[in-house]
């Protein structure tokens, strides 16, 4: 599974920036037109969902799993799931029996193994059926057009976890324990730097690479070295944040989830968490799909699409990270910039000359850790 989400992530660091590019200013609008929050479906519809690992793993596949429960209660919506199916030929067997045996017309197959060939090869196959993947390897030039793309701007939410991260730490240490070392990770490391030294300027985020997207024993150890450093908030970027999570709370630490919702897991210490707001997309296509209306191919947001969220507070959080957090959010849905430059690298490198927009492309291909951050690439 390691080496599957390795190649999912490379994508998203790497490529997706060609993507949006060209084509966010026309799909950025989609939840408006095609009415996310439509009651019901107008005719019946059936989304097959398709996981890589377990439902409840706390991390990637149970944001997916958290969507589909939300999809369910639309009237005229039948979902039928599938977990633990392997990026082999399994996962094309699974849409067939989605396909045929369910009457599927919408299907998300949520890992990166799945696209090339499996649902390119089905989507030429079933030219009625709809596919979609959550990153955009969807090519116009290549690929079907009942084929296509989503991604949550997941940047945004752990921007809102490191203003609360900055205004919850007592030490000024705040710990980061994150899989790999490439685009779509830092910029998640950076965006949390960002906001943590946007309300303390004198906090330092203490970053710890594992090396692999599911690596327990490594997340444990390094995050157990961060506490030992005199962390005393941890935050992270790894397929599933439990060990991490349990981990910190285990030794009084408090912590700030990914992916999906944690809290549970620390009911002394969580503060918030960056979560993908799945739902929103599935609820827009499959409404959409029932009223007979085209699809697009790609569909992108963040907090201002109601496409990512923020985990509810909890006892970790402090008042003034709390009020802090929350206008935060307004800002961002309001379309704020996060990255207003120069922003320097944490080598004194200035890499950001200007503000930028939540979705300039030249976020896309960050290479280097901003100014507050104590770690290497290496």
């Amino acid at each position: 599974m390691s080496n599957t989400n390795w190649n999912r992530r490379r994508f998203l660091g790497t490529t997706l920036s060609s993507a949006v590019g060209s084509t966010l200013a026309g799909t950025a609008i989609a939840p408006a037109i095609f009415g996310a929050s439509a009651a019901q479906a107008k005719t019946d519809v059936t989304v097959g969902l398709i996981y890589v690992g377990p439902r409840d793993d706390y991390g990637w596949n149970q944001a997916h799993a958290v969507a589909a429960k939300a999809l369910k209660s639309v009237p005229g919506v039948k979902v039928v799931e599938e977990e633990n199916v392997p990026e082999t030929v399994a996962v094309r067997k699974t849409m067939e029996g989605m396909i045929q045996s369910d009457g599927a017309s919408l299907i998300f197959p949520t890992s990166f193994g799945y696209f090339d060939p499996f649902m390119i090869d089905l989507a030429k196959k079933y030219p009625k059926v709809e596919f979609r993947h959550p990153t955009s390897l969807w090519s116009a030039d290549k690929h079907p057009m009942n084929l296509g793309g989503y991604f949550c701007y997941l940047d945004q939410a752990h921007y809102i976890n490191g203003i609360a991260a900055g205004l919850s730490t007592k030490s000024n240490k705040i710990g980061f324990v994150a899989a790999k070392p490439i685009a779509i990770v830092l910029r998640n490391i950076n965006t949390f730097t960002m906001g943590v030294r946007k309300v303390n300027p004198n906090a330092v985020v203490q970053l710890v690479f594992t090396g692999d997207w599911s690596m327990p024993v490594r997340e444990a150890e390094a995050c157990n070295a961060l506490i030992s450093a005199g962390n005393d908030v941890i935050a992270c970027h790894v397929d599933s944040p439990k060990v991490v999570i349990e981990t910190a709370e285990k030794a009084g630490v408090k912590t700030l989830g990914h992916n999906a919702s944690q809290a549970q897991l620390a009911p002394k210490g969580f503060i918030t968490g960056a979560e993908n707001k799945w739902e929103t997309v599935y609820k827009t296509f499959a409404v959409a799909i029932s009223e007979g209306k085209k699809l697009p191919n790609q569909f992108f947001g963040g907090y201002d699409k109601d496409m990512v969220l923020s985990t509810p507070f909890g006892a970790g959080a402090s008042d003034k990270a709390r009020n802090a957090a929350t206008q935060a959010i307004a800002d961002l849905k309001a379309g704020k910039p996060i990255f207003t430059g120069p922003v320097k690298s944490n080598t004194g490198k200035v890499v950001l000359d200007k503000g930028y927009g939540l979705y300039d492309p030249v976020l896309e291909k960050m290479d280097y850790l901003v100014e507050g951050v104590a770690g290497t690439l290496g």
